[in-house]
């Protein structure tokens, strides 16, 4: 026992030099750990070429230690050794059987640096081994062999279960270890094992190990059946749950014992030493109480005193006659037959106290953020991470008959199982989305704290004070904001004065968007590369999110589309964005349903479940003279670029670093969006007559209207003409046309159109042309075909021109041209007429 070792320091420890590397053979680092090898009981050596994964099992069966045979050993092999020794069988084979264990000499901890914190080595090892870049093996040798396998058992059971250490194939006692010299044949190319810590003088007794590592020691099944033998155990007089305690035992009692001092910040405490009388001069100070955490799951213990280097937090807790269930400050879910249900009720309810699970819709899920990208997203739990979160913030037991009292477990699978697959949760809060900056509550008033808020479901993920948004935004204020704003797009090459304003309303829907039930998608269009399509959408992705954006392709089909759209807004991406387009925006359904619906609602992939989630994010697309078509051009604006120069990626810019700048003073251009939206709804919302976007009202309240109240263009004029444009309204002007010279308002038959386009040919060739190019077959017309094509259309304006049914006794259907006001030239006086016009031109788009 080596009880005044100092706490071993990793920080002060770096891997990526080679000079730190020790130099030990792998027989002399045996012989400090085993003594000679002169004993028939020896450890056993393993050693191969590959990688581990891929050996057949018969390789891991290895050799009893001989110096001849560990000299032998490649340095270019896998090497391991056995911790304990292991005598031969009646046949003199050595084998890493529990009925050959002859004396464990140390102990390991694996995985130290990746899955097991550095911060979990509280004991200084006797030797730390970097298996694989930062991943450690670190081994403690015991001051006395353990000579009982049941002793040995406890112990290696005791650092698996505090989470240490894995078991191992052939259980914890026969585990095997890394020798210094050696490779890791996992990693390619094989990673070269390197000795960075080698103090074998440094040796443990099994209490300095469970003191100093924070190991649970399960007494011995005899032990535990002596004790607590007459415990009355009554199922129906048990409770299921015990909440977390609202004070922390161990404060309590300090505070009780007179050394509690006061809270150091981040769960920390200033205490007076218990054992102060011990220290030199009686000196009080230096001492501290942690408590639990991920890393310390009963509490920290420290004292800087020399006197109390060998205390942790379990002499604390004797100290303090506070028992260790006590000191995990965790609530207790007891496993009782009958009482699932009440069970998976209170995991779900303990899941929410801990305000770091959400449900969205139908689902569990949790706020984080992506390493790579930065990016805090929402992300659905898996059932294995499930079970891992309720291990964590509960305790559980079930009742063993055999020892006669309750044990810890892990969550059962079947009550884990229930609570995953549940669609609707009682207790869980909903989130609908993630906001990246203060955003309008629906009354309009501006949130500016972060975190969830539950009158709106949103996550707030910002800091408020780096933000600048006045309270009252005067319409001065307005002005000054815009002229920020219409900095930045300078030099753009614009087509139009409208599109610039386009530009602008995609900068303020960016900045609110997470406020607006539905908004326009935003396409940039150009007629060659270099224009700077990707770089507005990239400035504008900016007003949205402060990482950068990662465009994706546009789909290939509906069904792509759907799994696409649902997988990524799950996740509450600010943008999604689609790049370099080289087909027009085709109106898949799955598109159109989330450029008009508040939520989308489809069956997620690898699962049976069904989830509905919240569509308020940012769309943006680019490509090079594509556009919209049929039902996408009432959902996207587009924002057309044109240098009007040979060669548009050849031009000079004097702010090259646009986007990085933006990034860098992010909180100052969005103040700035924000101050324009919040000026006009301070003004009193006044309207500008323009053209009404049915469907897109508060949209066009607050991303379009501000603009028009401060004298700019309408940003929305590019819709009307994509739906002028567009190839099937085209078509359906020359049909109304033709239709209409050659029968006027005359009810007209199918079959009686196409004889007479069909036999005056000459006088009828538009009206020929047009069916044809509706229902051609073979050169015939096809009347069916042309049939269902009228019924799509059917009450579709364009051009003060409509298809209606004529309403007669007769069993024939017949047609006839009506002249009504075009949904184009009316203004918001005519609100009626354009919401019907425009219902009507949906329910033809989408073959309703």
């Amino acid at each position: 026992m080596n009880a005044s070792l100092p706490h071993f320091t990793p920080d002060h420890y770096k891997t990526d030099k080679s000079d730190k590397t020790i130099q030990v053979s792998n027989t002399d680092f045996l012989e400090m750990i085993f003594g000679d090898n002169s004993n028939v009981e020896r450890p056993i050596i393993v050693s191969f070429k590959g990688n581990p994964v891929n050996i057949a099992k018969h390789c891991w069966y290895g050799k009893p230690w001989s110096n001849d045979h560990i000299e032998k050993l490649l340095t270019s092999n896998n090497n391991y050794f056995s911790l304990a020794r292991f005598k031969p069988n009646e046949t003199a084979e050595y084998r890493r059987k529990k009925s050959q264990f002859q004396s464990l000499h140390a102990v390991m901890l694996d995985d130290v640096g990746t899955k097991v914190a550095m911060g979990r080595l509280t004991l200084s090892p006797s030797w730390l081994l970097e298996t694989s870049p930062g991943n450690f093996q670190a081994g403690y040798i015991l001051d006395v062999p353990i000579n009982n396998s049941k002793t040995a058992d406890r112990l290696m059971n005791a650092i698996v279960n505090a989470g240490l250490c894995d078991p191992g194939a052939n259980g914890p006692t026969a585990r095997l270890a890394r020798l210094p010299v050696a490779i890791n044949g996992k990693h390619e190319p094989a990673f070269q094992c390197r000795l960075n810590v080698w103090e074998p003088q440094k040796r443990y007794s099994v209490q300095d190990l469970a003191n100093g590592l924070q190991l649970e020691m399960v007494e011995e099944k005899s032990k535990q059946r002596k004790q607590q033998a007459s415990e009355y155990h009554d199922e129906d007089t048990v409770q299921v749950w015990s909440p977390c305690p609202k004070e922390n035992a161990v404060i309590v009692a300090m505070k009780n014992r007179n050394i509690y001092k006061s809270p150091l910040g981040e769960s920390k405490h200033d205490i007076t030493c218990p054992w102060v009388a011990e220290h030199t001069n009686c000196i009080d100070g230096g001492t501290a109480y942690f408590e639990p955490d991920d890393n310390y799951p009963i509490g920290g213990f420290k004292c800087q005193h020399g006197h109390c280097s060998n205390r942790h937090i379990r002499d604390l807790l004797n100290f303090l006659n506070v028992d260790i269930k006590s000191a995990r400050m965790k609530p207790t879910i007891r496993v009782i037959k009958g009482e699932i249900h009440r069970i998976v009720e209170i995991a779900e309810l303990e899941l929410s106290i801990v305000k770091q699970y959400y449900q969205r819709g139908g689902l569990i899920v949790f706020v984080y953020t992506e390493p790579s990208t930065d990016e805090t997203l929402i992300q659905p739990i898996t059932q294995p991470a499930l079970v891992r979160a309720l291990s964590g913030i509960a305790t559980w037991e079930q009742f063993d008959k055999r020892s006669n009292k309750w044990i810890r477990i892990d969550p059962p699978p079947r009550h884990i199982s229930i609570l995953f697959d549940s669609n609707t949760y009682r207790h869980l809060p909903i989130i609908n989305g993630i906001a990246r900056q203060p955003y309008l509550r629906p009354d309009g008033s501006l949130m500016k704290d972060a975190g969830y808020d539950s009158s709106t479901g949103m996550f707030g993920v910002f800091d408020s004070r780096r933000f600048a948004i006045p309270d009252v935004p005067t319409r001065e204020e307005a002005i000054s904001a815009l002229n920020i704003l219409s900095g930045l797009l300078v030099e753009f090459c614009f087509s139009t004065a409208a599109d610039r304003s386009a530009a602008l309303s995609a900068i303020l829907t960016a900045a609110i968007r997470p406020s607006i039930m539905y908004a326009f998608m935003f396409h940039v269009r150009a007629h060659s590369v270099g224009s700077g399509k990707s770089y507005l959408c990239a400035l504008i992705t900016a007003f949205a999110t402060p990482q950068r954006g990662t465009p994706s392709t546009f789909p290939v089909n509906e069904d792509e589309c759907q799994k696409l759209l649902l997988a990524e807004l799950l996740r509450s991406p600010a943008v999604i964005e689609f790049d370099n387009l080289t087909s027009d925006i085709l109106p898949y359904k799955t598109l159109c349903t989330v450029l008009t619906s508040e939520h989308i609602t489809g069956r997620i992939l690898g699962l049976s479940k069904t989830a509905t989630v919240s569509t308020r994010t940012m769309f943006l697309s680019s490509g090079n003279n594509v556009a919209p078509i049929k039902d996408m051009t009432r959902r996207c604006i587009t924002i057309n670029l044109n240098p009007e120069v040979e060669i548009p990626a050849a031009r000079f810019f004097k702010r090259p670093n646009l986007i990085s700048d933006v990034l860098h003073e992010r909180e100052r251009y969005v103040s700035a969006a924000i101050t324009i939206i919040r000026a006009y709804i301070n003004s009193g919302r006044p309207k500008t007559k323009c053209k009404s976007l049915a469907g897109f009202g508060e949209w066009s309240d607050l991303c379009r209207q501000p603009l028009l109240w401060l004298g700019l263009d309408d940003p929305a004029a590019s819709i009307f003409e994509a739906i002028k444009e567009d190839p099937d309204r085209e078509q359906l002007d020359r049909f109304l046309i033709a239709w209409n010279a050659v029968f006027g308002n005359i009810p007209t038959m199918v079959r009686d159109a196409v004889n007479k386009s069909t036999l005056s040919m000459n006088e009828n060739k538009e009206l020929n042309e047009v069916l044809h190019d509706i229902a051609d077959e073979r050169g015939e017309i096809n009347r069916h075909r042309l049939g269902r094509w009228i019924r799509r259309h059917e009450g579709q304006i364009v051009n003060g021109l409509k298809l209606v049914r004529y309403d007669s006794n007769s069993s024939a259907e017949k047609w006839q041209v009506k002249s009504v006001s075009s949904v184009l030239s009316v203004t918001n006086d005519q609100t009626e007429e354009i919401v019907r016009a425009a219902e009507a031109y949906r329910r033809v788009s989408e073959g309703e």
